[in-house]
């Protein structure tokens, strides 16, 4: 790889340069691995004191005081600047354009320009799929389903009948979007299949994980609103209104019909209700539990979720549990020995 000169790497990135600017990078390596060839990033003061072990490496940070004598890119973000510089030195190797012969295209489905479909991809009667679009090996796409132009779709993902998913949309391997939703009615301890007639919309620049489900809607949409990135292992059920720029972490899992807001944060293995909402920028904790609705711009944590600093002071309780247990019952003994001795006593004459 040829590289980029450390000046223009600031230019993408936004920042300016601090040392040499003519000195070439190219890779992006971890702090502790990065070798004169290559650039870091420091997110904080932890990893800004294991920049020592970076050998000559490039870094990207904030604050430029902190490291005397090395070149550095300086900017606000070193995170988003490192994404930036990371993006373009180890672009995306997107496969040549075209169908493989063992790849099975429907001769009523539509693709666009540049379009690369990979060995036992199927494409279904109807389907829509739309200029510059990467369909990976073995991935399904259904009758009448749309992809948006640019989107990516790895290896062995399953797109349902009459999906949509918008532009630049990214889905890893081994995902499932427009599967049924969990529907039944009961009778009789029996249990009868309700139809799932909606579907799913899934909208511009999101991304989604490996082996994540999103289930169809009983009727009307599952939405997924744009910019939204879902980690691996997610459970989006049917009706699920997922609102833009939304981050769901790995192992989470929202029951049917709940409104998850803008910029809502649930870290990994939370799970939530059906039928709730979840305000704008509220963030829930890791491994909470979301029984009703919680307000926007809230921290929330514990099962069922509470406000964060409620929860953190019933949690710095619960290892002296037992010993507030011992005092109480002793308390109750000696309050019990008390009242005993109260009913003995002789009471006052009256005059």
């Amino acid at each position: 790889m040829a590289g980029l000169s450390l000046r223009e790497l600031a230019g993408l990135a936004g920042g300016r340069v601090v040392g040499d600017g003519g000195r070439v990078v190219t890779a992006v390596a971890p702090l502790e691995e990065a070798g004169p060839g290559d650039i870091a990033f420091v997110a904080d003061r932890r990893s800004g004191e294991r920049a020592d072990k970076a050998r000559g490496a490039a870094l990207i940070v904030e604050d430029e005081a902190a490291f005397p004598g090395r070149d550095l890119i300086v900017v606000k973000n070193p995170r988003l600047a490192f994404a930036r510089i990371a993006a373009r030195l180890h672009p995306y190797r997107r496969p040549a354009p075209g169908v493989h012969p063992r790849a099975w295209v429907h001769e009523g489905a539509r693709l666009g320009r540049n379009v690369s479909v990979g060995p036992f991809a199927s494409i279904d009667e109807g389907a829509v799929i739309g200029d510059d679009v990467v369909i990976g090996a073995a991935v399904c796409v259904g009758r009448d389903a749309v992809v948006g132009a640019g989107s990516i779709i790895h290896a062995n993902v399953s797109i349902r009948e009459e999906v949509r998913i918008g532009e630049r949309v990214v889905i890893h391997c081994n995902s499932v979007v427009g599967s049924d939703g969990f529907g039944y009615a009961t009778e009789d301890g029996r249990h009868h299949k309700i139809p799932q007639v909606g579907t799913v919309r899934i909208e511009d620049d999101v991304e989604i994980g490996a082996c994540v489900t999103v289930d169809r809607a009983t009727m009307g949409e599952t939405v997924i609103g744009a910019g939204t990135k879902i980690d691996n292992l997610v459970q989006v059920a049917h009706n699920v209104r997922i609102g833009r720029n939304a981050i769901i972490v790995s192992q989470a899992g929202i029951a049917g019909s709940t409104k998850i807001g803008d910029g809502v944060v649930l870290a990994g293995q939370v799970g939530v209700v059906g039928h709730v909402e979840i305000g704008d920028g509220a963030v829930v904790g890791a491994q909470s539990g979301v029984a009703g609705d919680l307000e926007a711009g809230g921290v929330y944590m514990g099962s069922p979720a509470i406000e964060q600093g409620r929860w953190l002071r019933a949690a710095m309780l619960l290892p002296r549990l037992p010993e507030l247990r011992k005092r109480v019952s002793e308390l109750e003994r000696r309050l019990e020995e008390l009242e005993r001795e109260s009913a003995g006593s002789p009471g006052e004459e009256e005059g």
